[in-house]
């Protein structure tokens, strides 16, 4: 059995954004609290005991209290269930949280070498120190199984693919620390279950959909997408920012290149939006928008929904 709980739904920054008085941010603040949503993350376990995050939000710390699969077990001084991490960027919103897992309990970083480089790179991520946090890499279309802390396999299998993006936003213009080739600073990852063949597809970031991804897509159980922006100048429209969901790396939901015409017609379960941006206007529940996105069998979800294949 496969189980996943979404952890976090909101893109960085959140909903409320701390600084934003947009009608998203305005409604969550006053008398609207279910709008409320943390950065995304979400966990997978195949045994319900042992969890991988995927992904770590600068909201780690608050995602897991409210989360009461990822609490020590009782009558444990120190213990967590989590036995690993997953990274599938290097941007604040998915490796940040990393800093909120340093008080001693071991547990694995998997992550892309381009990724690791930037921790490397960070000498704030040395607080994680090597006696209890291993670093391994993981490589494009090679599948891995996410061992627990005791070494023992986790029935889990994790197979990384690239998906259209950009690298981390505070390296524009600087140097990566991996060197120029670009390929793996954005992943998608399919996550399957090995003893009963279940499996979903998780991508947080993805900057247009391929006819590879579509293949790769059809069928699926289960699909958390990148759901960040609504229309792609959505930003610039809303006199919110400079940047289009593009120029971040990020589809949009509606078009017709974007996400909701693009994976229509693939035959997919369950399809769930994920990393949405406070200025979405599909995060109103009485919105046209958000309407239309559920009308094309879409999910938005709140904190701490768990699905279970």
């Amino acid at each position: 059995m496969l189980r996943v709980v979404v952890l976090g739904a909101a893109a960085g920054g959140g909903v409320p954004q701390w600084n934003c008085g947009c009608a998203v941010c305005r409604t969550a603040r006053s008398g609207h609290p279910e709008l409320q949503s943390t950065q995304a993350s979400i966990a997978v376990s195949g045994d319900g005991v042992h969890w991988f995050l995927v992904n770590a939000s600068p909201d780690l710390r608050q995602q897991l209290i409210a989360t009461p699969q990822l609490h020590p077990k009782h009558g444990a001084l120190r213990h967590s269930p989590i036995a690993g991490v997953i990274l599938t960027n290097g941007e604040i919103d998915a490796v940040a949280g990393l800093l909120s897992m340093r008080e001693g309990s071991p547990f694995t970083i998997y992550a892309h070498e381009r990724v690791l480089a930037i921790l490397r790179s960070n000498s704030i991520f040395n607080v994680l120190s090597d006696k209890n946090v291993d670093r391994r890499p993981i490589a494009v279309d090679q599948a891995f199984e996410p061992a627990l802390p005791d070494g023992s396999p986790s029935g889990l299998e994790v197979l990384p693919f690239e998906v259209p993006g950009k690298g981390a936003w505070y390296l524009e213009g600087k140097a990566h620390p991996a060197g120029a080739d670009g390929v793996g600073d954005t992943l998608g990852l399919r996550i399957a279950d090995r003893r009963s063949g279940k499996y979903f597809y998780f991508l947080a970031a993805c900057a247009r959909v391929t006819d590879d991804l579509k293949v790769r897509l059809k069928g699926a159980p289960l699909v958390f997408f990148d759901g960040t922006v609504w229309r792609d100048d959505e930003l610039i429209a809303a006199g919110l920012g400079n940047k289009t969901g593009q120029g971040m790396g990020h589809i949009a939901m509606s078009g017709d290149q974007g996400a909701i015409a693009s994976l229509a017609g693939l035959d997919i379960g369950r399809k769930v939006f994920l990393h949405i941006n406070n200025s979405n206007p599909a995060l109103l529940g009485t919105s046209a928008e958000r309407k239309a996105a559920e009308q094309a069998g879409w999910q938005i979800p709140a904190d701490g929904t768990e699905i279970v294949l």
